[in-house]
């Protein structure tokens, strides 16, 4: 019982952590498109399975992870790396859009992470908050209001966890340089998917329970100087 489930198989930052962590280890990579699994079997993956994911179908979420569990004989480490950036100025006015951002980016990963908390035993599931939902802001509080409702649920989740063999880690990574990203300026404190990797790799070696990670570390303080920013100043605050 100790394969890996990736849950957005063609993610930068779940593709980068897969890789530090799949050494001897099957792996299961779901996505709508199958994924090129070379990185993986490069980095030691024993063998690599692909099984189509549509994240707005939560009601195929159990049927997945069960199947994952039948491919690998157990799934010891989850990564929920799903998810979309969206089009601010076009939720604005296209509830749809808007809609569609909700449901992949929060309704979905509530969906995600209930059915791994109910079906591993034992393990690490990895969620990915972010800096956005710290303080939603004009430019991106679409994106930023799934985060914020997002980081809520692991928070108790973590709770509802701790004490058991399953540990949830709460990744809270600044601006992150990548695919998503493309044609953006990065704001300070910007990560890659690399280092957002290392980090929570290195997090779930430590052993520790469950747990919330800021990365970079130092981005903390800056969070509490957001939350002293004043409202009229916020508002006109850029992504």
């Amino acid at each position: 019982m100790n394969g890996i489930l990736l849950l957005g198989g063609t993610s930068e930052i779940g593709l980068e952590l897969t890789a530090r962590l799949c050494a001897g280890r099957e792996v299961v990579l779901a996505a709508r498109r199958e994924p090129d699994s070379r990185m993986l079997l490069d980095a030691g993956a024993t063998a690599v399975h692909h099984l189509p994911f549509e994240a707005r179908d939560v009601a195929s979420h159990r049927a997945l992870v069960e199947r994952a569990r039948e491919l690998t004989g157990g799934i010891s480490t989850a990564i929920v790396a799903f998810g979309i950036l969206g089009d601010q100025a076009r939720a604005e006015h296209d509830e749809a859009h808007a809609v569609d951002i909700a449901t992949i980016d929060y309704t979905a990963q509530v969906s995600a992470l209930t059915v791994l908390a109910d079906l591993l035993p034992l393990g690490e599931i990895v969620a990915f908050s972010s800096i956005a939902g710290w303080r939603a802001r004009r430019a991106n509080y679409v994106y930023g209001s799934t985060k914020a409702g997002l980081d809520a649920f692991c928070q108790g989740l973590s709770d509802r966890l701790h004490g058991s063999g399953l540990r949830l880690i709460t990744a809270r990574p600044g601006f992150v340089i990548g695919s998503m990203t493309a044609g953006m300026d990065p704001a300070p404190m910007s990560v890659t998917p690399g280092e957002v990797a290392d980090a929570v790799a290195a997090e779930i070696r430590s052993g520790r329970g469950s747990t919330t990670l800021w990365i970079p570390r130092r981005l903390r303080l800056l969070a509490w100087v957001m939350r002293l920013v004043p409202r009229p100043i916020w508002r006109r605050m850029p992504r």
